[in-house]
């Protein structure tokens, strides 16, 4: 087993990897983990991302980008701040990211891609709303969250 540093620098060359690959191509294909962006997003998700730009994204949008070597697949907040970036937060993250600058930005989430269907990306309804403030302020719930979706998923294979 590789000691936690080695797997944190394996994972940042294939975070760097990846947006590299999405600069030259346009598209990436990106497997997701975590639970920031639930119940938009689950672990195990594949997104579909396609490049763009700052100017290319709007208010809700799910977009893409790279932070101290790390990728990140947050919801667009504000996307006014032409000049400094645009703002972006988790639905179950209490508080927004820094500003995301033009060169952070990679991309926006055009597919998520969940066994086997594709789900195109929109607002969250009220009920998952309730379910991302949840996951928000407590771990707990969170647990559970990704502890039924994990069922759900067993349970389709």
């Amino acid at each position: 087993m590789l000691p936690q540093s080695e797997l944190s620098e394996t994972h940042a060359v294939k975070c760097e990897l990846a947006a590299d690959v999405l600069r030259s191509s346009g598209t990436l294909r990106l497997q997701v983990s975590g639970w920031s962006m639930l119940p938009a997003i689950r672990s195990g998700d594949v997104l579909v991302i396609h490049r763009a730009a700052s100017k290319d994204v709007s208010k809700g949008d799910i977009v893409l980008f790279s932070r101290d070597r790390r990728l990140f697949a947050h919801r667009v907040v504000s996307a006014s701040l032409e000049r400094s970036g645009i703002l972006t937060r988790g639905d179950a993250m209490p508080a927004p990211d820094p500003i995301v600058h033009e060169d952070d930005l990679l991309g926006k989430i055009f597919f998520i891609v969940r066994n086997g269907k594709c789900i195109a990306p929109r607002q969250p309804r009220r009920s998952e709303r309730a379910i991302a403030a949840l996951v928000r302020n407590s771990t707990i719930a969170a647990r559970v969250v990704v502890g039924v979706h994990g069922l759900q998923r067993v349970s389709q294979i």
